[in-house]
């Protein structure tokens, strides 16, 4: 049984904003800019002003800096939808990350794949 210590309620929320950002994100956001991406992570700080949301885009070809300033336009609009769905006295201010994780792994890989290539040869 999950214990309100071990489950603050700042994760509780920002799962819920991930759920609900989600689903206005793809029915109600007809921003051209706002396709093929998904939401990584949602973070929010423990006196709950803030939520941070990570993105990442499904195409490496796809325009980072475009994909953010759609979301940038659209979050005072989902803030907004998001105070009439969650039950919650004051709504974090919504903030979009590109979330890098996939680019560094795959940095990494790469970057061992080489070093263990190297030492074969030696």
């Amino acid at each position: 049984m999950i214990m309100p210590r071990d489950y603050p309620r700042s994760l509780r929320i920002a799962e819920q904003i991930h759920r609900e950002i989600a689903v206005m994100l793809r029915e109600n956001i007809n921003d051209p800019r706002v396709s093929d991406f998904s939401i990584t992570e949602v973070v929010v700080n423990k006196d709950l002003s803030t939520a941070k949301i990570y993105y990442t885009p499904f195409s490496t070809s796809q325009d980072t800096k475009e994909l953010q300033q759609g979301l940038d336009s659209c979050a005072a609009h989902l803030r907004k939808e998001l105070g009439k769905i969650l039950r919650i006295r004051v709504i974090p201010k919504l903030v979009f990350y590109f979330d890098d994780t996939t680019e560094r792994s795959t940095r990494l890989e790469e970057i061992l794949t080489q070093e263990k290539i190297s030492k074969t040869r030696f």
